[in-house]
């Protein structure tokens, strides 16, 4: 209820704004040059540190992630299971298999843990195609593709809807069952949510060597980072460059 009211409260007041702004602009047009420039100053910090966050999780650099996190993390709500479940969350969306799972084990079981049912598929889902346990993953992508979408806006639900096809494609390529629509639902949700875009790609690739497009995987993991040993992108990447070939 308090997010509805925030959410109107702020409606509210950026349309008084813009009639207060329409107004004195229309009194005098020189206005116009204040209200750009108040727009832009607003704007712009918003704009690079979204850009900032966004190369942060391209680059693949899971500690700096977590650190950036690490703020967030500690005033999640129930943090003794929220926080190592949203850790696992990054490791495993980097490939690293044992630090996720050490994560998971470190997070308590109780009512957050329940009500985290969807967090956990993502997470089990993904370290289970790392492990070469393809039926289950599939089976748990279908299990979160199935979940009734959360109360939220219309782009917000959109957003997990197309994270939920995603997860379910990745499964698929890994289990070489990809669908005709799964390499562009892979291309896109790699571009909604940079966290999973190289997970996202990887599968991808994956989908376009069983397709014979050799050369569009090998460019889609061409500017992939540098993976540690840990990390199952690592094994991931070599393998796909000698498919490709």
């Amino acid at each position: 209820m308090n997010h509805f009211v925030t959410r109107g409260l702020t409606f509210f007041l950026v349309a008084i704004l813009a009639l207060a702004s329409a107004s004195l602009i229309k009194h005098d047009p020189r206005f116009a040059l204040v209200v750009v420039t108040v727009l832009v100053g607003l704007a712009v910090p918003t704009w690079l540190s979204r850009r900032r966050m966004r190369a942060l999780l391209l680059s693949g650099d899971v500690q700096q992630v977590l650190g950036m996190w690490q703020g967030s993390l500690q005033r999640v709500t129930c943090p003794e299971t929220m926080a190592p479940l949203l850790t696992a969350t990054a490791y495993a969306a980097y490939g690293f298999i044992d630090a996720a799972q050490h994560s998971l084990e470190r997070a308590v079981r109780g009512p957050a843990w329940d009500a985290a049912m969807e967090q956990r598929l993502f997470v089990e889902a993904l370290l289970d195609v790392y492990v070469g346990e393809r039926q289950r993953a599939l089976s748990k992508a279908a299990e979160l593709e199935g979940m009734p979408l959360p109360p939220a806006n219309f782009w917000m639900k959109r957003k997990i809807a197309l994270l939920r096809r995603g997860v379910s494609a990745l499964t698929r390529a890994f289990a070489h069952a990809s669908q005709r629509s799964d390499e562009k639902i892979l291309r896109n949700a790699a571009s909604a949510s940079p966290l999973v875009h190289w997970a996202m790609h990887y599968a991808r690739a994956i989908v376009l060597v069983d397709a014979g497009r050799k050369t569009e995987a090998l460019n889609a993991i061409a500017r992939a980072p540098s993976w540690p040993e840990e990390s199952a992108f690592h094994a991931f990447h070599s393998e796909l460059l000698s498919a490709a070939k």
